[in-house]
């Protein structure tokens, strides 16, 4: 049947019909997704809610038996210690999952929020002297916009801020103005804070974060000093605060993650985390990638992304790494394998090897302080190998070019590796492959031999690209807080806070990377970040980050 010119209206028609018709059906799926993603995340935050009920009330069953039968022992103590650890942590979660529970509600109009039942909160101590800041409130009705106004009363909001040895409370004050013409109410919005409901000031919160994670000291630990100092904040309101403040961090967190994955080249380690279980404690592992530019005079600014598992398995590293490509550099670790094979998608990783992880084997059994050391105190000294003491020799040699050259640019490093170093890894080797077969197979030094050997091409691979460092000692220096952690909080709450401890050692450690105080940036963007612009967040990154008071000198 042929078309006519009269037709085209009616087809016009239709395709509208059919187009508004599929755009409707599109916008009920998206409201339909949107409104199962709010059920569960409603009912995740429930269930977050109820396990940190079910914490307190052990908690506090525990410490009524001690207080009414139980021995004051020190094993007593540390088990109460325990379980004030993981309600710190399911308080944490549970106001993590309240927060992303109101964001999902959000965008829908027919899912009921999700809000937590806590206890009433005590009045601030009234020792604390007050500070008013008194918001200017209107110059006309909002209503009707006459001048003629009479103060009715006003509005106080107290938040809780701390400064360094100092305690205050800041009253907000908001006065209360009414129209003569029209009798309506006029007054000046209520301040932002930090977090929803929130009541403590940003340099507070920056204090209770960086204690727990930059200074390791629990929760529970802090609790109890605050209350010495005539503040009593209980344990379960500072872990409240302790989550809200990882969820309004996360957006940065975010970005630092990006910014580390972007870079040519990543240092990566892990180290144990023992993790509370029941009855008992478990190793998890703390992961951490590290970006440093700096050796080769990079311009990216230095960063360290954090991640935490339950165990040591390879498809973490792999999921850590999915899109990564580019150097790698770390020790022998079996779960790094796969990304270096060659059919590796989107494309293999390079491997560097560390020339610090193969001289540590030949410096133990070539070390004669140590030696001295046990002889000095009466204990049999150890057995000096000559192969261990020339081993040390050669490898140190190759580090003290690398002083000389370290900061400078790729091509330059490049350069004299190619014309100092390259001979000396060229003699290293012959010897290694000569004195190899006069050791027996389970000999130590033939271990650590074998360990170099098997990964020549890995260890080489600095002498021809410059960015390569010759040490993942980068990645070990991150690390080290936790290393010194570990002897303070014992053991991680649950495998939510050691989540939520990666995070927070991905922003202190790239603030400490980047020569900024960690205390101080996190107070300064925390009074910033409700109001700052979506768009302009990179801003408040380390590297970007400027005090408000740097800031307007500045423009001015």
């Amino acid at each position: 049947m042929t078309r006519t010119p009269e037709d085209l209206p009616d087809n016009i028609a239709a395709l509208r019909t059919a187009l508004v018709a599929e755009r409707a059906k599109r916008i009920e799926e998206a409201a339909r997704a949107a409104r199962v993603e709010a059920e569960l995340a409603v009912a995740k935050a429930k269930a977050s809610d109820d396990q940190a009920v079910i914490a307190h009330q052990q908690l506090q069953i525990a410490k009524l038996t001690r207080q009414l039968y139980g021995q004051r022992s020190e094993r007593t103590v540390r088990l109460l210690d325990q379980m004030e650890l993981a309600l710190e942590e399911l308080e944490s979660t549970a106001t993590e999952d309240e927060i992303a529970a109101e964001r999902a509600v959000a965008k829908t109009t027919n899912v009921v929020a999700f809000t937590r039942k806590r206890p009433a909160r005590q009045p601030f101590p009234e020792h604390l002297p007050r500070e008013r800041v008194i918001e200017p409130g209107p110059t006309v009705c909002l209503c009707c916009g006459s001048p003629r106004r009479r103060k009715l009363g006003e509005d106080i909001t107290e938040t809780l801020e701390v400064i360094p040895r100092q305690w205050k409370v800041i009253q907000h004050v908001r006065e209360k103005f009414t129209c003569r013409d029209c009798e309506k109410i006029s007054q000046a919005p209520a301040p932002f804070h930090v977090i929803a409901r929130g009541w403590a000031g940003p340099s507070l919160l920056a204090m209770i974060l960086f204690e727990k994670y930059g200074q390791h000291q629990p929760l529970n630990r802090q609790s109890e000093r605050y209350a010495r100092e005539g503040v009593p904040l209980s344990l379960s309101t500072l872990a409240d605060q302790v989550g809200g403040c990882c969820a309004v961090l996360a957006p940065l967190l975010r970005r630092i993650e990006a910014h580390v994955f972007a870079a040519e080249r990543l240092h990566g380690d892990d180290t144990t985390v023992p993790v509370l279980a029941k009855g008992k404690t478990d190793t998890g592992r703390c992961w951490v990638y590290v970006r440093d530019d700096r050796p080769f005079g990079g311009p990216g600014p230095p960063a360290a992304m954090f991640y935490y598992s339950r165990d040591r398995g390879g498809e973490h590293a792999q999921a850590h790494l999915a899109d990564y490509t580019g150097i790698f550099q770390a020790d022998a670790c079996g779960g790094y394998n796969k990304l270096y094979e060659a059919d590796r998608k989107p494309a293999p990783i390079l491997e560097a090897a560390c020339w610090a992880h193969a001289r540590r084997p030949f410096f133990i059994m070539a070390d004669v302080a140590a030696n001295a050391r046990r002889t000095a105190q009466g204990k049999t000294p150890g057995v000096i190998s000559p192969l261990a003491l020339e081993a040390v020799r050669r490898i140190d040699a190759l580090f003290e070019i690398e002083r000389a050259i370290n900061g400078q640019s790729a091509e330059r490093r490049r350069a004299v590796r190619q014309e100092l170093s390259a001979p000396l890894i060229a003699d290293l080797e012959r010897w290694l492959r000569e004195q190899r077969p006069k050791l027996s197979r389970g000999n130590d030094l033939a271990k650590a031999m074998d360990y170099m050997l098997k990964r020549w091409p890995a260890f080489t691979r600095f002498l021809d690209d410059g960015r390569i460092c010759l040490s993942n000692n980068a990645a070990e220096r991150a690390l080290r807080g936790i290393a010194l952690g570990r002897k303070s909080w014992l053991f991680a709450g649950s495998d939510r806070g050691g989540q939520r401890a990666a995070a927070m050692y991905s922003l202190m450690v790239t603030a400490k990377m980047n020569d900024v105080d960690p205390q101080a940036w996190l107070a300064d963007i925390l009074a910033r970040i409700a109001g700052h612009p979506a768009h302009s967040l990179d801003e408040l990154l380390p590297w970007n980050w400027r005090p408000r008071s740097a800031a307007r000198s500045q423009a001015a």
